[in-house]
């Protein structure tokens, strides 16, 4: 087992990225190389410790030999019960179920102090399972293999090791009792937030000089007759045929979440943020911060009330306003930021901007907008050509704008290079009312701004190349909607009222703080794995019921997890983690049976 550096050479800078690679014996006497662990892109110090690492493990054989690299240090657990005469011959094993994936949910919960905070909250409300038990089954089925309450009862968790890591039998996953636990936690929500902020200062040291604030939105599947906030709007997934909800969020410049909230669906972006200040102003006071957003999200009026109460922004810009900058950025020198991204910095009306251009992305934009551009022209002649055709072929003026109305949205912004004139009311078209002409100097302009974006602020920068540093951080907002999207499946949602709508985006954003937590503890050592490729590499460790029978008819059951393969005892040390002790074994007497769901009508 070695270390594999892989090179690309990506806008005009070369990337080095790591992985651990294993030699595999095949048919033949030839050897295979299997990929054990990506480790993206690591600074010399890390890959030093990696290389330490595996050198230390090889020196017993000096060779890559896997016994040698993870050897067995565990000991053997003594059994309480050794008096107790078995048969053997009749083991038999039982259950087998995940393990890894489960444990390492239920470690970072235990992290975050979750279980102190919900026992805390959920003391009043009594039940045959405490909720915050419950909730923590939601939330790690949630971040490993997100499905519904119903498929958590039927399925999830008769296949997970949920039971013995919580130290409860089926009653935790009784449906109804599922169902009930959302209705208890959503009144909570602000104050897990408060929580969740000393957390992420006490574990990470974590800064909240600088928020960053985005929206997305997650839709329906169903009528939505009980659930006000279901509303036709702006849909970000592309399905503009299902009712949603929007959501905003605010997370920190590492990708920390700090609070959320859902609103309409048909709410717009523009008019979210002032709620949303005065929301982080009450739960966290009034301090000096600075908000990143992008361009769609404040007002022009939103940005004036913002400074004249001293809130700091960042916001992007539309380009047209490179039109009213010409002459304050073409006194203004440039500076690289790297090989492909060169900044300058102006200052207008009391603001400062930036102007941000990059020449792979200015030949991206060139080639798309041609792309469009002649399509729109091939669009454009053949209408031309039906007003020109025999009078059964020819269009109507009302199909023609029909026809123009769809030709222009696919074209985007490139329409307005070309001047079109349609024939009037009660005319029908012809190729003497209907032309068409380029305009050059708009069509040079548009071309001309490719690979160029704005940004502005009323912060007093250091520089241009730090301003955009910081903007550039909204990819971790970004990155934020994409795992509650895909890993975390917060879409579609298919409850039916609007409590418990709330419930489920709530359990998916306690979800993502346990990934959140997880991609933190993996940057010292790995940044380039995921959580997502860390759940999968542990959920190979599986658990299985070893049941033998007795002399005098009783079972004697002991649930046992698998031994870690050699990339798993890597990743464990790497994390600096442990697996905790194998379970104690169980003497049960009558015949042995597989565990049943609950009864689906049993309350909760």
């Amino acid at each position: 087992m070695f270390l594999r550096c892989n090179k690309r050479r990506k806008n005009g800078k070369s990337h080095r990225y790591f992985s651990v690679v294993e030699n595999r014996r095949t048919g033949g006497g030839q050897t295979t190389q299997r990929q054990v662990l990506y480790l993206g892109e690591i600074n010399d110090s890390q890959q030093e410790a990696w290389r330490r690492t595996l050198e230390v493990f090889d020196e017993d054989r000096r060779q890559y030999c896997e016994l040698s690299l993870f050897p067995d240090d565990r000991p053997i657990p003594r059994e309480a019960l050794n008096a107790v005469s078995v048969k053997l011959d009749r083991m038999q094993l039982r259950r087998p179920r995940s393990f890894g994936d489960c444990w390492l949910g239920c470690w970072l919960w235990d992290k975050l102090q979750l279980s102190s905070f919900w026992n805390i909250q959920l003391s009043e409300a009594r039940g045959e399972v405490p909720w915050a038990k419950v909730l923590q089954l939601l939330v790690v089925n949630r971040l490993i293999d997100p499905g519904s309450e119903l498929r958590v009862h039927r399925q999830w968790f008769l296949r997970s090791a949920m039971d013995e890591l919580l130290r409860v039998d089926f009653a935790v996953a009784g449906k109804d009792r599922l169902y009930r636990c959302l209705d208890r936690i959503l009144k909570h929500k602000e104050a897990l937030c408060q929580f969740l902020a000393e957390r992420w200062k006490t574990m990470f040291d974590a800064s909240f000089d600088v928020l960053l604030y985005d929206l997305t939105s997650t839709y329906f599947e169903g009528l939505c007759e009980q659930i006000p906030k279901a509303k036709h709007g702006y849909n970000r997934d592309g399905r503009s045929d299902c009712r949603q909800v929007v959501i905003a969020l605010v997370v920190t410049p590492d990708g920390l979440p700090l609070a959320y909230e859902v609103l309409a669906g048909n709410t717009t972006d523009k008019t979210t943020l002032r709620q949303f200040l005065a929301k982080i102003e009450q739960m966290y006071g009034k301090a000096r911060r600075i908000w990143v957003m992008d361009r769609g999200i404040p007002t022009e009026a939103t940005l004036k009330e913002m400074r004249e109460a001293g809130t700091q922004y960042l916001v992007g810009t539309p380009r047209s306003m490179l039109g009213k900058l010409d002459q304050q950025f073409a006194d203004q020198p440039w500076r690289q930021v790297h090989e492909a991204m060169a900044v300058k910095l102006a200052e207008h009306e009391g603001e400062f901007y930036v102007l941000a251009h990059s020449d792979a992305r200015q030949q991206k934009e060139k080639a798309m907008r041609r792309r469009r551009f002649k399509a729109y022209g091939r669009g454009l002649h053949g209408l031309r050509r039906r007003c020109r055709a025999g009078q059964r072929s020819r269009i109507s003026r009302d199909t023609l704008l029909g026809r123009l109305a769809v030709l222009k949205k696919e074209a985007g912004r490139m329409a307005a290079a070309v001047t079109v004139h349609v024939p009037d009311e009660g005319q029908r078209p012809t190729p003497q009312n209907f032309h068409y002409q380029l305009d050059s100097q708009v069509y040079r302009e548009a071309l001309d701004r490719d690979g160029s974006y704005i940004l502005r602020s009323n912060v007093t920068p250091a520089d241009a190349a730090t301003m955009w540093s910081m903007y550039m951080q909204l990819v971790w907002i970004e990155s934020a909607f994409k795992s509650m999207k895909s890993d975390l499946a917060i879409r579609p949602i298919w409850h039916q009222v609007q409590p418990r709508v709330e419930a489920h985006i709530f359990v998916a954003f306690m979800g993502y703080c346990l990934m959140a937590a997880l991609r933190k503890h993996l940057e010292p050592s790995a940044p380039g794995l995921s959580p997502k490729a860390v759940l999968e590499q542990l959920a190979a460790i599986q658990m299985v019921d070893v049941c033998l029978p007795t002399s005098d008819g009783r079972w004697l059951i002991m649930p046992r997890y698998t031994e870690p393969e050699p990339e798993q005892l890597m990743l464990l040390e790497k994390l600096k983690l442990a697996l905790p002790a194998q379970p104690p074994p169980r003497i049960r007497s009558g015949k042995l049976l597989m565990p049943e769901p609950a009864d689906d009508s049993t309350p909760p």
